[in-house]
């Protein structure tokens, strides 16, 4: 489902209420609500409204465990850490469970970082069935989400839920969550604004298929619902 607003500031805010109001009705059915967030710069003002009145008060927080779908391999204390960016602008500022907040560790090499987040994201979900009740993904000018970046072997990925890898284009390592458990969540919701993204998102939703080139086009939940928020500015080649 396409929702399109006339400004980032506009679908932020819409986010918040569609994000606020899916948690209330879902605790209204079981005891916790597992919740994958986003970094980057996009979700900042969503964060920050999520974290004040009215959504901090009609949140939860004592039921929320919250996940990552990717990190960069650098530690904590550094700005381009997702974690970092999240607590900061959200999870500082409510009244969450720290033992069920679970970053990913950069502490740990890339690849035990995957194995260990892996191990518990099992302690959660089975191998079959619905896993995460939501997943809040973000999309690079490029087309890429998560780390599945155009090109890189990730997105193909079908065994493990958590994977590590070197990112030549950025010179780093990346730990990310895969299509293979992503789509198997309730719900998934795509935040994306700017001309920039014009291009990727008009080619993610009505180009022909091709994964490597535009890997946001592997998000696909399986049987959950699949929903983009955007501003007018990238959703113009769409409407058009």
């Amino acid at each position: 489902m396409l929702h399109i607003y006339k400004t980032p500031d506009e679908v932020s805010h819409a986010l918040a209420e569609w994000i606020t109001t899916n948690i209330e009705t879902t605790l209204q059915q079981q005891d916790r609500f597992t919740w994958v967030v986003t970094g980057g710069n996009s979700p900042k003002q969503l964060y920050e409204l999520l974290a004040a009145a009215p959504y901090r008060e009609r949140i939860d927080w004592s039921k929320m465990h919250i996940f990552w779908g990717d990190e960069r391999a650098v530690p904590f204390a550094d700005n381009r850490n997702n974690a970092k960016m999240t607590f900061e602008h959200l999870l500082d500022k409510v009244p969450v469970v720290r033992e069920q907040v679970y970053i990913m560790d950069t502490t740990l090499s890339p690849e035990e970082s995957a194995k260990a987040y892996e191990a518990i994201l099992h302690k959660y979900f089975g191998n079959d069935g619905p896993s995460f009740d939501l997943v809040l993904n973000g999309m690079g000018d490029d087309g890429h989400t998560l780390s599945l970046f155009p090109h890189t072997p990730v997105i193909h990925e079908q065994k493990a839920w958590v994977t590590s890898f070197y990112l030549d284009a950025q010179q780093m390592y990346r730990i990310t969550l895969t299509a293979p458990i992503v789509n198997r969540a309730r719900k998934v919701a795509f935040l994306t604004f700017g001309a920039n993204k014009a291009n990727a998102l008009f080619e993610v939703l009505k180009g022909a298929p091709n994964i490597d080139q535009y890997p946001s086009q592997i998000i696909q939940p399986a049987s959950g619902q699949l929903h983009w928020f955007v501003d007018e500015a990238a959703a113009s080649k769409v409407q058009a």
